[in-house]
């Protein structure tokens, strides 16, 4: 996929690069972790050189679209916009990053000056190579868009709680909206009643086809809904009115 002359001037230096998940810490390091909590199956990579300039290129193929878009929110620069290159992009002066179909591709440059032009040159070949989906998961515009500072797909133990295995978190400034799918309506069912256990002085809300709110020491207040086979809600809240206020917003979005 990645090849040093899609941009004019620019040649491969050095060998190319492949990783598998039995031995992409070899490359990764402490990150490898991340990468394989989304599916992560191969990463294939090259170096490209121009002068003094390089330009390092990473395309992991993930399992499926949602683990490739999930590592670019977990990777993302929150600094920097968002930008329509794939499912999304960024491009900054030293670095571009973007996640397509089953791909999260990563581009870093040096020395430390500005690049964007080369960047944004290497982004839009690789991203035209790149087949699959274009468009964000539906998830995404689940959550209330105002005042939303970012979204992330957890792969495991969302808010800290191991009944909630994997979902999206979108933070805001009063709290956190979370929204976990399950395999069916039964299964939520299930879920919620665990998380009643976990909290044993939650109460029951009229919320959904059944809800719960708590005050926790670390997660504030907190309240969980089931509607069909989601279980969804809103953490961190100040109070309990704009716990269950979020929460009823968040699911008047939902399908």
């Amino acid at each position: 996929m990645a090849n040093c002359t899609l941009v004019p001037g620019w040649q491969q230096d050095g060998a190319a690069r492949h990783y598998t998940a039995d031995n992409l810490y070899e490359y990764l390091d402490g990150a490898a972790e991340g990468y394989l909590l989304y599916g992560f199956k191969q990463l294939q990579g090259v170096t490209c050189a121009a002068g003094e300039n390089s330009v390092v290129i990473d395309a992991s193929e993930m399992a499926d679209a949602e683990d490739a878009y999930g590592l670019f929110l977990s990777n993302r620069d929150p600094r920097a916009p968002l930008e329509k290159i794939g499912m999304n992009g960024q491009v900054t002066s030293q670095r571009s990053a973007f996640a397509k179909g089953n791909f999260y591709v990563e581009l870093t440059a040096t020395p430390d000056n500005d690049h964007t032009p080369a960047l944004r040159a290497f982004t839009a070949a690789l991203e035209q190579r790149i087949t699959g989906r274009a468009t964000p998961p539906d998830e995404i515009a689940w959550f209330v868009p105002e005042k939303l500072a970012a979204i992330r797909l957890i792969p495991e133990s969302v808010l800290g709680l191991a009944e909630l295995r994997r979902g999206y978190v979108a933070e805001y400034d009063s709290g956190k909206a979370f929204v976990v799918t399950e395999t069916s309506g039964d299964a939520a069912h299930m879920v919620l009643e665990k998380l009643r256990q976990h909290f044993p002085q939650a109460r029951p809300v009229q919320i959904a086809d059944e809800a719960i709110i708590a005050q926790d020491k670390y997660l504030g207040w907190i309240c969980f809904f089931r509607h069909g086979k989601f279980v969804a809600g809103y953490a961190n809240a100040p109070d309990e009115s704009t716990a269950r206020t979020k929460a009823t917003e968040l699911l008047a979005r939902l399908p």
